[in-house]
């Protein structure tokens, strides 16, 4: 696949026409482009110049080109962007952009693909057009997780980009501080894109690449002057980034002989640590460093949730994070609460919210007993309740008394299952005999249907204390892959700091798992990987220990030289894709299938 062609602007400043005029020369000499992202303010700064950006609205004018702005500030742009959300097609939460007409998006608040902060720094004179503390929380729990950035958009640049840099050709305002927010300056230190563009400022400036801390790959930075300006300025630029999820670790670890030390150090002098050109082979999964995470400033936690709590049961900062990790506030996300009602007591989409604006009654499903909360009470939000409308009915493959096995979305690789508990439960340790005599014959058929294959299989297990709906990953391993899988898994534990308890389970299953029982406490969480001889590898995970989420699957990626996939959100596929990827596999398992 081609590396996507896009065009980058500064500020637009509602010369509409100007824009496009320039970006029609550059596609015919060196188009075409896939996408025009637009940093620093968009519309106009007086109402005789709205006009030009009306009649592209109205569909007078075509935009030549998918166009994406963060400037979401200047004339006119609070009446059209209130007349924009209340569009059918802009209804609901969404992070693919606000559509304004045909071609032309606003990017609110923080994005969650191409990393973006719309908005400016806020004051007492930007009020509309000011990203929101929940913007930066919500940035910052993105950041946590394991992936590279491609691409940051920002309106004002960051602080001191230009120190330990080579200025002595640069304009006089590039090391004014007039134009930079410090805030950029913490963000772009945590989340290390690759490229980072601002506008703002009213210069051009490309900065040499600099290394990131405690990561491998650079960061170029450029600042974009706005479109039309006086001084002739350059305010349009191209590039064609490879993807870097399609790249090799030796080709994101490539560092240009102009790169120098990051701008971000948090002291003057302070030396990074060395990171290698490249990676070894034996150690490609781990490509992402999780040695160490931000600390916010300060000891004293703030009365506002964590939206990472909140939204995936956990957060890497444990204790030293300073917002609230709230069950009960966990629980009301879980069952449908708007996040902004939850922190802010309102919501500014109103009745065009597709979420809650009232808390609802916790206590609704307990009056029955703790079983019946614990199978019933998320059934309605829950993406693994069988009786959930939000269940993909169409990955399933068989379904049994208790527990239905399904292919996973986001699928690491080919045949990828989970075997799942029918109701919601957050674990399977607790469970009746018979009932867990149910899993194992669900485990035995996919032990079987793999070998027929020619592959082992390796089974793992998050069970968070959190009692999200637990489920148990089937990933198959081809047949030479079998033996190195332990050290895999050990290695990984190691760089983590932690060691696995071993249980050998090899003659005598029932045996091991009742071992495994023995570790289960609903106060912890527990991690544990099922190796192809039997052996059973756990871990406890204390509440202020740096645990990834998805750290079976990281491994997993890297022993199948997968590492791209790690993430399973860059994996998915196309509803008809896994309908035929579906059913494919039911007609080959059916011989195996336990519930015939």
């Amino acid at each position: 696949m081609a590396s996507p062609r896009i065009l980058l602007c500064g500020d637009v400043f509602g010369r509409i026409n100007q824009l496009f005029k320039r970006v029609s020369t550059v596609s015919k000499s060196t188009g075409p482009f896939d996408a025009l992202f637009c940093v620093g303010q968009f519309f106009p700064e007086e109402e005789e110049n709205l006009n030009e950006l009306m009649d592209y609205i109205e569909g007078k004018s075509q935009i030549p080109i998918p166009t994406y702005f963060i400037g979401d500030y200047g004339v006119g742009a609070a009446k059209l962007l209130s007349i924009a959300s209340t569009h059918l097609e802009n209804r609901g939460f969404k992070i693919d952009g606000l559509k304004i007409c045909n071609n032309l998006y606003c990017l609110k608040g923080s994005g969650l693909s191409i990393a973006y902060l719309s908005g400016k720094h806020p004051s007492e004179t930007q009020k509309f057009g000011a990203y929101s503390q929940d913007d930066i929380d919500a940035l910052r729990a993105w950041a946590e997780e394991p992936r590279i950035v491609d691409l940051f958009l920002t309106n004002e640049w960051p602080s001191n980009v230009s120190k330990r840099a080579d200025v002595s050709d640069a304009p006089a305002e590039v090391t004014d501080p007039a134009g930079s927010d410090p805030t950029i300056s913490e963000l772009v230190a945590e989340i290390k894109p690759r490229y980072h563009i601002a506008g703002t400022k009213g210069v051009y400036y490309a900065r040499e690449p600099y290394s990131n801390t405690e990561s491998s790959h650079v960061t170029r930075f450029l600042g974009l002057a706005p479109v039309g300006n006086k001084d002739k300025q350059k305010f349009i630029h191209a590039i064609s980034p490879t993807p870097a999820s399609t790249m090799s670790s030796t080709e994101i670890c490539m560092k240009p002989a102009n790169t120098t030390l990051s701008p971000y150090a948090v002291e003057a002098g302070t030396t990074q640590a060395k990171r290698p050109n490249s990676i070894d082979s034996d150690t490609q999964f781990w490509r992402y460093d999780v040695s160490q995470k931000r600390q916010r400033q300060g000891n004293g936690k703030t009365e506002k949730l964590c939206f990472k709590f909140l939204s995936s049961g956990s957060c890497l900062q444990g204790e030293k994070c300073n917002f609230q990790h709230d069950m009960d506030g966990r629980e009301q996300f879980m069952r449908g609460v708007c996040f902004d009602f939850l922190t802010k007591g309102k919501c500014e989409r109103g009745p065009d919210c597709s979420f809650k604006h009232n808390l609802v009654d916790l206590t609704e499903n307990i009056s029955h007993g703790k079983q019946r909360s614990e199978k019933t009470g998320r059934s309605k939000e829950c993406w693994f309740c069988l009786s959930s409308p939000n269940v993909e009915s169409h990955l399933i493959l068989c379904i049994g008394e208790n527990f239905y096995c399904a292919l996973a979305k986001g699928p690491l690789i080919e045949d990828h299952a989970l075997i799942i508990p029918i109701e919601h439960s957050g674990n399977v340790f607790e469970v009746e005999s018979e009932v867990e005599l149910e899993l194992e014959r669900f485990k035995k058929a996919l032990k079987m249907y793999f070998k027929n294959q020619g592959k082992e299989v390796v089974f793992f297990e998050w069970v968070s204390k959190h009692n999200s709906h637990t489920n148990i990953q089937a990933i198959p391993i081809p047949l030479p892959k079998a033996s190195v899988v332990r050290g895999f898994f050990c290695l990984a534990a190691k760089k983590l700091g932690f060691e696995f308890l071993e249980i050998n389970s090899t003659k005598n299953y029932s045996e091991g798992r009742k071992s495994l029982k023995t570790q289960f406490n609903k106060d912890v969480s527990i991690f544990y990987v099922e190796l192809p001889d039997g052996t059973i590898l756990s871990h406890s995970v204390e509440d202020n220990e740096k645990f990834l989420v998805q750290f079976g699957r990281e491994v997993l990626a890297g022993l199948l030289n997968v590492p791209d996939k790690a993430d399973w959100k860059s994996c998915k596929l196309s509803k008809e894709e896994e309908m035929k990827m579906t059913e494919a596999f039911k007609k080959r398992f059916e011989i195996f299938d336990p519930t015939r």
